[in-house]
């Protein structure tokens, strides 16, 4: 039998959304801890499996790696479209664990589109392979298409760059009782309606803020700077999305987002990805009242939630046989 383990990820935003500069989406994110998404997997001569998400990735792992099939057992799993990259680790652990009970190299990075995943956003992808804070390089703009490409008929934008993440950094995750995230084909179509009206702009603010100030503060450890500096890129990312999301962040996370940017304990505070999912970034020395001011915010919000605490993830999803 072989079991895998991988984290979640949080997605910070996008470097450009506009038609206008040479390349585009290029996304920051994290891996952490927790939540995880464990799958089991043993030789089968057919595909057999406990959970409906993962057994068509099941089945198309077995189509790509060329084996009879295998019965795939998911254990633990991330909640899906809060904006933790369900979809992505779901598909690439099953991929994964598939190609371990048969001794075969996943090879995910390459088959990723096969199963649909890593069409704008690498970050998954590269989290999934190697943990940390990952910057992708996106896609030339001139590949822009208005309709989704078929399945598979794209690549993983590579990594442009990857810090560790200091081992006393965590992340305070909110996910608030709230309609789950645009995804699949509300999403393919909000992004297009953002793409082809968005302000170059801002972009070149994005820009500035991830040479002069994410950058930086990664290199360095510094959590206040990274924490304010991923804010913001959120913060102008949010500015694309208001017209599909209803503002610079979706109700109810731009009140949740406020009032933990109000805590001394959080450097920082944004929306992870299409939410609801809101994170917070803040150390071990200061974890217990970041995750008292996160239940503080449900509160005064008036909306039920869960408060996760997750530490950083700095390696790839862990194979087990």
């Amino acid at each position: 039998m072989a079991r895998v383990a991988a984290g979640a990820r949080l997605h910070f935003g996008f470097q450009n959304l506009s038609l206008a500069h040479e390349r585009l989406y290029g996304s920051l994110g994290v891996g952490l801890d927790a939540p995880r998404v464990v799958v089991t997997a043993d030789p089968a001569d057919e595909v057999r499996c406990n959970h409906d998400a993962a057994r068509e990735y099941a089945r198309r792992a077995v189509e790509l790696l060329g084996v009879a099939g295998a019965e795939v057992t998911v254990e633990e799993t991330l909640p899906r479209h809060v904006g933790l990259g369900s979809g992505t680790q779901l598909a690439l652990t099953v991929l994964a664990a598939v190609a371990q009970a048969h001794d075969c190299d996943p090879t995910v990075r390459e088959r990723a589109p096969k199963l649909g995943r890593g069409g704008r956003s690498g970050v998954g992808v590269a989290t999934f392979e190697s943990g940390g804070f990952v910057v992708d390089s996106g896609h030339p703009t001139e590949r822009f298409t208005a309709d989704r490409p078929a399945r598979g008929e794209w690549s993983v934008p590579a990594v442009a760059a990857r810090h560790g993440i200091p081992d006393n950094w965590r992340f305070v995750v909110v996910l608030p009782d709230s309609d789950p995230g645009r995804n699949g084909e509300a999403e393919d179509e909000s992004m297009r309606s953002v793409v082809e009206r968005a302000d170059p702009a801002l972009a070149d603010e994005i820009a500035a803020v991830v040479t002069r100030r994410v950058l930086p503060a990664i290199a360095e450890g510094d959590a206040e700077r990274f924490g304010a500096a991923v804010a913001e890129v959120g913060r102008l990312n949010g500015a694309w999305y208001a017209d599909e999301q209803g503002g610079v962040y979706r109700p109810p996370v731009g009140e949740l987002v406020a009032e933990l940017a109000k805590s001394p304990a959080i450097a920082g505070a944004g929306q992870s990805s299409w939410g609801p999912a809101v994170y917070g970034v803040t150390t071990e020395r200061r974890a217990d009242a970041a995750r008292e001011a996160a239940r503080e915010a449900l509160s005064t919000a008036g909306v039920g939630g869960e408060v996760l605490l997750a530490g950083p993830r700095n390696r790839g999803a862990r194979i087990e046989d």
